[in-house]
Parts: structure tokens; sequence; C-alpha cells
């Protein structure tokens, strides 16, 4: 099994891998989720939808749906 955004822990700091551009805006694309970028979860919504990312330094949410598409690998517990 690939580990994947939507496998984050609040906390955890990971490096994305890979990104399926099919299944991603270009929005979040153009914003900083690209493979080689960093990734730490900031928190989680009630219902665990959305999830609030820090991406190099800017802070994004997207939709758990969304983050099962980008492959990352995990760096550390922040």
């Amino acid at each position: 099994m690939e580990n994947t955004l939507a496998h984050l822990k609040r906390g955890e700091i990971a490096l994305i891998t890979d990104v399926s551009s099919i299944h991603i805006p270009l929005k979040l694309l153009e914003m900083g989720c690209l493979p080689g970028n960093t990734v730490q979860l900031v928190q989680v919504a009630p219902f665990q939808d959305p999830m609030y990312l820090n991406i190099n330094g800017s802070h994004l949410a997207i939709r758990k749906e969304t983050a099962m598409h980008i492959l990352i690998e995990k760096v550390s517990h922040g």
C-alpha cells in the first residue's frame, strides 16, 4: 500500500513524491503541491474533511478525496 497525503497524521511532515495530475486541480499544482516539496498536516476538520496543510510555507485546505492521489514519503513527526 502506498502512502498518500490522506494517511498523514497531525504534525507529521512528508515529502511529496508523485502527483496524479489527472485528479489534482491545476490550482493546487500552482500553489506548490508538486513532487519534491515538503508538506505538514496542520489540522483536520471535525468530520475528517478537509485537511489543512502547510506546503512549503503556504497553508492550503484540500479534500481527503484529492489527498488520496498525492503520493508521499514520510520524513518526521513535527
